[in-house]
């Protein structure tokens, strides 16, 4: 039996045009998945956002849907397009043109996670791939758009934030010496995927909690913030990437001793991003 492809908490009422989406805290592991996998269920789990989804679960309490993968990126990237098949991976997909993600095994489905370590050895089936995209992918982006579609038809607009969390290295090769350390990365795919309005004030919310923040490098927003990302209809999209030290043993993949307070420092954040939604923006150029 397939398992769920998405977790869907709704609010008891719809009170801002926003949206949450947390694509990659999925940690259901099939145990057909896990069985041919090369890695232990410890290594396997070094490309999950793990617990973003708790960190934004106060969303619905304020009045704003979240949408969380059940199964793991590494199963499944729901932040790939579902054309990004891997021909090192997948039996029966013709080379195309270059695509620096699908090369280096990060297609829709993963041929490795972090550092580049292979999940199985050998080849899967092309019907095995298409079965996980039917199964997890496009259900949970229909759900994706449906609620998007709500927002507007109720507020006159959407506003999706995309949460993610990166590693604390991630930022290492973009700090400068002397500079403060960023702890969150938001990417409107520079300037393409949100009004400047929204980028502002999602930037004031997290510095207004405490948190040293930059914007698109060294992530500017990958397919969701792209495809999602469409302010002359007023539909926009922000990817949020927070550095998991921050609440999390990353070698454990366990919380840490700051969980709870840092839930309650992104709780604040959350609080600034509704009420986000719930202003009167203005009309996108078109």
């Amino acid at each position: 039996m397939s398992k769920s492809p998405y977790s869907l908490l709704m609010p008891d009422a719809r009170t801002t045009s926003v949206v949450f989406s947390s694509p990659h805290s999925g940690r259901e592991y099939p145990w057909a998945f896990l069985r041919k996998s090369v890695l232990d269920e410890h290594a396997v789990r070094s490309s999950e956002d793990a617990f973003v989804d708790l960190l934004f679960s106060d969303a619905p309490s304020m009045g704003a849907p979240l949408l969380s993968a059940c199964l793991p990126r590494a199963y499944v990237d729901l932040n790939r397009s579902p054309d990004e098949l891997d021909p090192a991976l997948i039996e029966g997909v013709k080379k195309s043109s270059h695509n620096p993600r699908v090369s280096s095994g990060l297609g829709v489905i993963p041929r490795v996670v972090a550092n580049g370590r292979a999940i199985q050895s050998g080849k899967m089936g092309l019907s095995e791939a298409q079965a996980r995209l039917d199964e997890h992918w496009h259900p949970y982006h229909s759900k994706l758009q449906e609620l998007l579609d709500e927002s507007r038809d109720t507020f006159g607009e959407a506003i999706l934030i995309d949460c993610h969390s990166m590693p604390h290295e991630a930022i290492d090769g973009i700090t400068r010496s002397g500079q403060p350390r960023p702890e969150v990365v938001l990417g409107d795919r520079f300037g393409a995927a949100a009004h400047g309005d929204i980028m502002e004030r999602l930037e004031a919310a997290f510095v207004k909690a405490g948190l040293k923040v930059a914007r698109n490098a060294p992530f500017a927003g990958a397919y969701i913030t792209q495809h999602y990302g469409r302010p002359s209809k007023s539909q926009h999209a922000v990817q949020i990437e927070i550095d998991r030290s921050l609440y999390m043993n990353e070698q454990m993949v366990r919380p840490n001793g700051n969980f709870q307070n840092f839930r309650r420092v992104i709780a604040s954040v959350i609080a600034e991003i509704v009420a986000i939604g719930r202003d009167e923006l203005p009309m996108a150029a078109e």
